[in-house]
């Protein structure tokens, strides 16, 4: 089969692998018909993580089930499906409080695994012609008889849209509220077209890059552009002062300024700044235990100089963390079907797996940006 390959930094080749197979009783195997390139993708693609080479990408995945593991009852053969990017075994402590991408089983010695994702374990990713789907009847998200025709929209729901969901969930956001949130890329995107969905009364999405906040604006939201720096001041001006009810974080370490240097700590301690007393602030963006190729000190070690005092003083309060996709993908498709959601309108390009390699570079690597592959044949 044919799939896109990681060879190294900068370096990923549409090779011939291996065709994906049935491996366990409870595996499905699922032929891609449509897949996203997410920003963690692109941290591998720069060298910021220890992807091994040789590992198919991908963890952004939909396709048509084309055969299932003698174990398999819930799944058929045909079935149009999304699969979480985070796998779950459906059995283990966490996976039972719902907490399915810190599972304990998919990958022993570390809590979550994932498709095509480095440290995730050794799941190969989806985009390729074919995917195995292990613990097939718990990770595998049934899609509706408007699967085809809303192909661009349900295939968020293998990440994208859980996760800027999960952000306003882990800052708490309510309805009638004020939500900031720092990043326009996919992420902070579907955390503002969340918001919205909630109900929250003034959604401000802070970015630099003035396609990314039209978009923003869309979905009803403020565009607070920071190319001049004066995030804070303009999030303070409209909220009098207070700062927002809830912040959302969806960028992560790869933050630059408005003078393009990288600045991990950057949107955690404007978050601080630019919340009121009280409030949430979720954190969806990746940050991770080592980052060799950081010129931080403390970023090299996964750490960050962060405004701790004030968030004290503030009394605010963090929760962090991957998205367990399927705490809130089935709620999403149901919205996607009842025409509530559209999360389909973030999508720029739509490729096919040959033309992988062709993809245009994006401006600004270190935010999100999500293209749609779609595979041949």
């Amino acid at each position: 089969m044919k799939a896109l390959v990681y060879q190294g930094t900068r370096d990923v080749r549409v090779m011939e692998m291996p065709d994906a197979k049935i491996e366990r009783p409870t595996d499905v195997l699922v032929r891609i018909t449509a897949t996203n390139i997410c920003g963690s993708d692109l941290h591998m693609y720069e060298g910021r993580t220890d992807m091994e080479s040789g590992r198919i990408l991908g963890h952004e995945n939909l396709g048509e089930v084309v055969e299932v593991g003698n174990a398999v009852d819930r799944i058929k053969v045909g079935d149009r499906v999304c699969l979480p990017f985070n796998i779950g075994c459906g059995f283990c402590k966490n996976c039972e409080r719902g907490l399915t991408g810190f599972c304990l089983i998919a990958n022993p010695g570390f809590a979550g695994a994932a498709y095509g994702f480095a440290g995730m374990g050794p799941y190969s990713g989806g985009q390729a012609e074919y995917l195995r789907v292990p613990y097939a009847d718990f990770n595998c998200l049934k899609l509706p008889p408007d699967a085809e025709e809303k192909e661009n929209d349900y295939v968020m729901l293998s990440d994208v849209f859980p996760t800027g969901y999960h952000a306003t969930e882990l800052a708490g956001v309510r309805p009638g509220e004020t939500v900031v949130i720092y990043g326009a890329g996919p992420v902070g995107l579907m955390a503002a077209h969340s918001a919205a969905i909630k109900g929250a009364s003034k959604i401000m999405v802070v970015d630099s890059h003035k396609d990314r906040l039209a978009l923003a604006e869309k979905v009803g939201a403020i565009a607070i552009d920071d190319s001049d720096g004066s995030c804070v001041e303009q999030i303070l001006e409209l909220t009098k002062g207070k700062g927002a009810d809830r912040g959302c974080e969806c960028v992560g370490f790869q933050c630059y300024d408005h003078h393009h240097h990288e600045v991990p700590n950057l949107t955690m301690n404007n978050l601080v700044k630019t919340v009121r007393a009280s409030g949430g602030i979720g954190v969806v963006g990746v940050f991770i235990a080592e980052d060799p190729g950081a010129k931080d000190k403390l970023a090299k070690q996964g750490q960050l100089a962060f405004d701790f005092g004030q968030f004290w003083m503030k009394g605010q309060h963090i929760a962090t963390g991957q998205a367990n996709v399927k705490a809130y993908n089935r709620q999403l498709r149901d919205l996607i079907e009842a025409g509530k959601a559209n999360p389909s309108f973030i999508v720029s390009h739509e490729l096919s797996l040959d033309q992988a390699l062709q993809l245009p570079r994006p401006p600004a690597p270190h935010l999100n940006i999500k293209f749609l592959a779609r595979t041949v044949g």
